[in-house]
Formats: structure tokens, sequence, C-alpha cells
């Protein structure tokens, strides 16, 4: 492991099971029976054990997205060209896109960075850019960037969260924008839990049953090339990644570190959570998965991670789309740990122990 990123990943510590079991309990004498909130009660035993305190409260909550372009859509693997990466940011920065409607709509930022588009960006305050290259090289012929390349990225995201946090930031979900990234998250899933080309890759922007087929050949080409390693997460990025993929999985480790809770969106955020988690285990008690996708590959990956999904939507939009609705469960589970009465506090009769 590369030494500059060993100071961030010796700050990852687990969740605090002293204060889980605090919510836990509280969560059990609330007024209700216990576990008829289901997935939401794990959620808040959870979220305390990362926050250290089973009363958070998310005032400041931001949705990261990361832009970058993929030198594999020169083998044909998406339904749209390579520019609409590049168009797609505008949207995003002027308010227009759905993830902005969604964070409108939860109270959260959203935050906008160029990790490698091609043709770069005019100066704007309302992008970050942390652009590696324009663009990756196209994995199906080498490596998509060089080893350098991939730590520059997760430190990048690294850069990123610390700066929101420094705005104040108790929660953050990661979302993304860049064509033919399914096809690189595909590969790193297939890479790192050793299931077939054809296990995890889907139709990503709508490609028919004969692109869906040379987009499986094409993964499978990169793979035979680059021989990535599964037991080094940089390694594999490097090999068949991306550069909004490595920032995100940095994203992921520097809230972490600074113990934020990490609402991941779908199948390509699902990627950079898998890099994440490879490069520091711990990380996964930080991470919350929004929502199952309709990529076939992102079920695969949530179980390898060992993560129960909130929503099933069949969703496959990205942006941080899914991560949005996600932070809304969240916080509600949080404020029914916070602001719901237990029996005692309500003198409502308990179900009877005795019988």
């Amino acid at each position: 492991m590369n030494s500059s990123l060993s100071p961030i990943l010796n700050k990852i510590e687990p969740g605090d099971k002293g204060v889980m079991e605090l919510a836990r309990k509280r969560q059990d004498s609330l007024t209700k029976p216990r576990g008829s909130l289901g997935k939401l009660e794990d959620v808040s035993v959870r979220v305390a054990g990362m926050r250290r305190c089973i009363t958070s409260t998310f005032d400041n909550k931001a949705i990261v997205v990361m832009a970058a372009d993929h030198g594999v859509v020169a083998e044909g693997v998406s339904a749209y060209p390579q520019e609409v990466t590049r168009q797609m940011v505008y949207p995003l920065l002027t308010g227009c896109a759905a993830v902005n409607v969604f964070a409108r709509h939860i109270g959260a930022r959203v935050v906008v960075v160029d990790m490698g588009v091609i043709g770069g960006f005019e100066p704007n305050p309302l992008l970050e850019c942390k652009s590696v290259a324009f663009g990756t090289a196209n994995m199906a012929q080498g490596a998509a960037m060089t080893r350098e390349q991939a730590i520059d990225a997760v430190e990048a995201g690294i850069a990123v969260i610390e700066s929101q946090i420094a705005e104040g930031l108790d929660i953050v979900g990661t979302g993304e924008m860049g064509i033919g990234n399914t096809t690189a998250a595909s590969a790193i899933c297939a890479a790192v839990s050793g299931r077939s080309a054809a296990d995890v890759t889907g139709r990503g922007t709508g490609i028919d049953n004969k692109q869906l087929l040379h987009k499986v050949e094409v993964i499978n080409r990169a793979l035979e090339i680059n021989r990535p390693d599964s037991n080094d997460a940089i390694d594999v990025l490097s090999k068949v990644g991306g550069f909004e993929i490595g920032g995100l999985a940095g994203v992921i480790l520097g809230a972490a570190a600074n113990r934020i809770p990490v609402v991941i969106d779908g199948f390509i955020a699902g990627a950079a959570a898998i890099i994440a988690v490879k490069l520091s285990p711990q990380v996964k008690d930080y991470l919350i998965a929004s929502h199952l996708s309709v990529e076939c590959g992102h079920r695969i990956m949530l179980e390898y991670i060992g993560l129960q999904p909130l929503l099933s939507l069949d969703m496959r939009l990205g942006e941080g789309t899914g991560a949005a609705l996600g932070i809304s469960l969240v916080e509600a589970s949080i404020k029914i740990l916070r602001e719901m009465k237990t029996f005692d506090e309500t003198g409502v009769s308990d179900k009877d122990t005795e019988s």
C-alpha cells in the first residue's frame, strides 16, 4: 500500500458497539412492538455506532457527485456518446438534474467534482476541479490508468470530503456521472468477487442484447489483458477502474475516518465502496446501501460487502439519486430514536412479559 494513504486508513475505527447497544435498548423500549420498523431500526442502531451518539442530528447533508470519462467507450460499450459526460455536468451545476431535485427535497447540498472529464471546464465556483487526466485509457487495450493516477484519484476524493467536513457535514451520499462507467464497475466487481463478467454485467444506459454480449466480451478482454490482483485494491482500480470511482473511494475513506455515515448510491458507487472496503475493511461499518439497482452486478456487490439495501425501486440513473432517498430514510430512522417516547416515558403498558 502506498504510504500516502496510510494516515487516513489508520484513522478508521470500527463502529462503537457500546453505543449501538444503548441505541438498540432504546429502540426496544419505544412505544411499538419490537422490530416493527424493520430495517429502519437496524439503520438507527448502526448510525449510532458510527456517530458515537444515539440522538444524532443531520443539519448538514451533502451528496458528492464525481464525473469522469472512460477510454473503454471507444469499444462501443455504451448507448450514448462520450461527450454526454461533459454535457451532463452542466445540469448538475445549474441545479436541474434529478439528483439536484432530490437533494432539495431532503435539504442537502450537491457537490460536483470533475475527476477527469475530457476537455475539462472553465473555472466555476460550483465545480471542484480534481481532474487526474482527460479520461482513462482504454482498459481493453491496457491499464485504465497508472498506479500513481489511481492513488491520486483516491487522495483527491479524501481532499474533497475533508473540505466538506470543514464546512460542516453530518452525512454524505455518493454519486457519479461518466459514460462507460458501468463497464468499469462490472470489471471491478468481477475482479474482486471472482464472479464471471456475464454474471455482473448489465445494460448500463440501455444497450440491446447484441451490445450486451459485446460489453461482456470487452470486459473479459480487459480482465485477461490486465490481470488485476484482487488482493490489491489500487491495482484493481488502476487496471480496470475510473477516476470518479477512485475519487468516491476516497470520499468513503475520508468520511469513515471522521465517523460520518456514507450512503452509497447504485452500481458505480458500489464499485467505489468495494475499493474502499478492500483498502480498509472497517469502512463497512460506515456504509449504508441506499437501494438495489437493476444492474445485475449490484446485488453481487452488496452481498460481497455485506450490506442490505434500504430500497428496491428499479432505479439505474446514478448521480446520487438513490443516495438522496436513502439519506431521507436514515434521517427518519434517527428521528424515531430521538423523538419517539419509550413505554416508561409515556406510561403505556409494555407487552406482558410473564405470558
